[in-house]
Parts: structure tokens; C-alpha cells; sequence
């Protein structure tokens, strides 16, 4: 009975550490793994950066709205007004709507010292669309990373454990025999590898695709907003 518990307890299986296959994996292996992990910790950092500026810019973005479309003024514009609302921008900076009207300010305080027109109101929409195309830019920088990690990360880590099998078959074949104990130490070392390259790939896609759809909604508030801008200089300014 006692020999059959130690047969037992000999053959149970051992207890997963991750950590000890970490620090038992090859040269190779170990460098893998040190760049997905410090792939995964640039990951971590946009998504923390990017998180912070997104909500910061949407709800600027609602105070400057409820500064543009204020209900005391109604529907009466004037230089005045734009002026006004151009003074109140010095709190607003991370407002992508803040930015897209600056620029059609600007534009349009240009043509009507020049002496406005009904024709310059394509100049004031290429300055529109060039902020937007700006505030775009802004919103995906960094983003791109997180799709490569996405699509390459899972690839970087299988590679690491691609080399850690191909050391299993070269001990294999020093050991003349592909008993367990020769062939399961190496292939657990590569597995962790890939399961790395998992861990940085899974969150980086999502929150790639999270991001994306948070800069589309403001992607639509800021041609919703610049196509306002141009009825209402259209309709009081450029006449």
C-alpha cells in the first residue's frame, strides 16, 4: 500500500510555474519573451494615455458645445458672439470641436478683413477640413502599434516557441530516447512563449478596436459640428 502511494504521489503532476519556466527557458526564448513583454508594457501605456485624452476631449467637447449653442443667445449671430466664444477657447484646449472652430475663425476673420464674399466660404471649409483631418491624426497616434501587436504578437511568441521545441528534439537526440522526462521540460519552457505573446496580443487588439470607435463618434461630432459652423457663416457672415 505505501509503495503504491509513493508510485503515486511520483508520477502526480507537477504544480504550473510559470515563473520557473521563464527563468529555465534558452537564450532565445527568454529574449522573445523580453520583447513581447516590453511590447505589452508600451501596449499598456497608450492605452492608458489614450483613455485619459479620449474622455478629456469628449467632454470638453460637451462644454464647448453648450458654450457655442448658448440658449441665452438663441439664434442671433454676429461678430460679437464669435468673438466671444473665441475668448472662453483658453479652457477648451482639448476639445477637438474647440480646435476645428478655432481654425474656421481664423479663417474667417482673414476673408472679412480682406472683404468677405459669398465665394469665401470655400476657404473657410478647407480650413475646416484641414482641422479635422488634424484632430484625426492626433486622436489614432500610437494606435497603429497596437494593431501590430495585435497581429504580430502571437506570431513573435510562437516563434520562441517554435526554437524551444527544436532544442526538446536536439536533447532528444543527446539523450537517445523521447521518454517525458527528456522532452516535457523543453516544450513547456516554448509554450510559455506563445502563451506571452497571447497575453500582449488579446488586449491590444481590443482595445484597438475600442479606440477606433471612440475616435468614429467624434469623428461624426466634428463634421456634424463643422457643417453648422459653414450654414451659420454662410447664412450671417458670407452673404
Amino acid at each position: 500500500m505505501g509503495s503504491l502511494f509513493l508510485q503515486a504521489a511520483a508520477t502526480a503532476p507537477h504544480r504550473l510555474d510559470p515563473m520557473q519556466l521563464i527563468l529555465h527557458a534558452s537564450l532565445v526564448v527568454k529574449l522573445v519573451m523580453l520583447v513581447l513583454a516590453g511590447m505589452s508594457l508600451f501596449c499598456w501605456f497608450i492605452i492608458g494615455t489614450k483613455l485619459v485624452r479620449m474622455t478629456a476631449a469628449q467632454r470638453t467637447s460637451a462644454r464647448f458645445l453648450d458654450v457655442f449653442w448658448s440658449k441665452e443667445e438663441g439664434n442671433v449671430w454676429g461678430p460679437e458672439r464669435l468673438e466671444a466664444i473665441y475668448a472662453r477657447l483658453g479652457g477648451l484646449e482639448g476639445s477637438p470641436l474647440a480646435r476645428v472652430f478655432h481654425a474656421g475663425y481664423v479663417e474667417l476673420a482673414k476673408v472679412s478683413q480682406a472683404g468677405a464674399n459669398a465665394g469665401d466660404i470655400e476657404n473657410v471649409e478647407r480650413s475646416l477640413r484641414r482641422a479635422q483631418a488634424g484632430e484625426m491624426t492626433r486622436l489614432e497616434n500610437q494606435l497603429p502599434f497596437l494593431a501590430t501587436t495585435g497581429s504580430v504578437g502571437p506570431f513573435i511568441g510562437l516563434f520562441g516557441t517554435v526554437w524551444g521545441i527544436m532544442n526538446s528534439f536536439l536533447s532528444i537526440g543527446a539523450e537517445r530516447g523521447a521518454t517525458l522526462d527528456v522532452v516535457a521540460p523543453g516544450i513547456a519552457e516554448a509554450l510559455i512563449a506563445t502563451a506571452i505573446g497571447l497575453l500582449a496580443a488579446i488586449p491590444a487588439v481590443m482595445a484597438y478596436n475600442y479606440f477606433i470607435r471612440r475616435i468614429r463618434v467624434i469623428e461624426a461630432e466634428t463634421e456634424a459640428f463643422a457643417i453648422d459652423y459653414l450654414n451659420i457663416v454662410r447664412r450671417h457672415f458670407l452673404t
